[in-house]
C-alpha cells in the first residue's frame, strides 16, 4: 500500500479507529518478519472493511494487529536498527517508557562547522557534524535551516514517528516553518534554501520535512525556552554541540553521547514520575 493510499483510506475512518491504525501504520511497509507482515495485512484487512462501513470487523481486525504487533514488537520494530545508524543511538532502559513520546531537537553553529542533535523520551537520540557548503545559506538561514535539518533526523528515526508526538523546539522561526507545513504550506522554505534535487537524487531534506509533516497533523511542535535547563533540551543542545566540536575534534563521540543522553533522561523520567 502506497503512502497516499494509506493516507485516504485513514481520513475515512472514524476517530477511534483512525488513531489505531495510525499507531499501526509502521507495519503496513513490506517487511521480512512473518509475524511483522501478519500484522500488516491485518490493518490492510481492517482499512478494507471500514472502506464498505464494516466498522465492527475492522475493529476487530485491529485487535488481531494490535496482538501480533504487540507480540513481535522487541523483534523487529525500525528503532532498534537505528540504534546501529551511525549518529543514532538509544539507551535501551527507557525503550518501554509509557506514555507518548517527547523528544527535543536542536542546531550549533561556529565557524564553518555545524552540529543538530536529537533527543526522545523512549531514549532515542542522533547527532550529526558537518562544515558548511558553498549551497548553504547564510546569516540567520543557515542557523535556521539547521534547526529544521535536526527535526528531519529526528522523524527518521522512526520508520513512522508515533502518534501524537510531541516535538520541542527552541527556535520560533523553526517553529513557525513547521507549523507552516502542517497547515499545507509546504512550498514555503528559508531563505536561500537551494531546491534543486542533490546528488543522491533525493528531494532536499527540507522539502521532505515539509511533505511529512503536511500529512502528520497529529505531531505536536511546541516551543522550550533554551538554556532554561529543560532535561530534553539541554540533552539536545549538548549533542549538537558535541556533533559541531567532532567535525574539528578527534575524541569518541559515541562514548560521551551516550553518557550524557542517560544523564538527562534519568533526570527526566524523575521528573516525570
Amino acid at each position: 500500500m502506497r503512502p497516499d493510499e494509506f493516507l485516504r483510506a485513514l481520513e475515512l475512518l472514524p476517530a477511534p479507529l483512525h488513531d489505531r491504525v495510525l499507531a499501526l501504520r509502521t507495519y503496513v511497509k513490506p517487511r521480512h518478519c512473518e509475524s511483522c507482515t501478519a500484522a500488516g495485512d491485518a490493518v490492510r484487512l481492517a482499512l478494507t472493511a471500514a472502506r464498505y462501513d464494516e466498522f465492527g470487523e475492522a475493529a476487530r481486525l485491529l485487535d488481531t494487529a494490535e496482538r501480533l504487533a504487540a507480540r513481535h514488537d522487541l523483534a523487529c520494530r525500525p528503532h532498534h536498527e537505528s540504534a546501529h545508524q551511525p549518529g543514532r543511538g538509544q539507551v535501551r532502559r527507557w525503550a518501554a517508557a509509557s506514555g507518548p513520546v517527547i523528544a527535543a531537537t536542536d542546531a550549533s553553529w561556529k565557524g564553518r562547522a555545524g552540529g543538530i542533535g536529537y533527543v526522545a523520551s523512549d531514549g532515542r537520540y542522533g547527532l550529526r557534524g558537518r562544515r558548511s557548503g558553498r549551497g548553504d545559506p547564510t546569516g540567520c538561514s543557515r542557523v535556521l535551516v539547521s534547526e529544521l535539518r535536526a527535526v528531519e533526523f529526528l522523524l527518521t528515526a522512526y520508520d513512522t514517528p508515533p502518534a501524537g508526538m510531541t516535538v520541542l523546539v527552541d527556535s520560533v522561526p523553526a517553529l513557525a516553518f513547521l507549523h507552516r507545513w502542517q497547515g499545507g504550506e509546504t512550498e514555503s522554505m528559508p531563505a536561500g534554501y537551494d531546491l534543486r534535487p542533490r546528488r543522491s537524487g533525493m528531494k532536499p531534506t527540507l522539502v521532505r520535512l515539509a511533505e511529512l509533516v503536511a500529512g502528520r497533523p497529529d505531531l505536536m511542535f511546541t516551543h522550550v525556552k533554551a538554556h532554561a535547563y529543560h532535561c530534553l533540551n539541554e540533552a539536545a543542545d549538548g549533542l549538537a554541540h558535541m556533533a559541531r566540536r567532532r567535525v574539528e575534534e578527534r575524541f569518541d563521540v559515541r562514548e560521551r553521547a551516550h553518557g550524557l543522553v542517560e544523564a538527562f533522561l534519568r533526570d527526566w523520567h524523575a521528573l516525570a514520575a
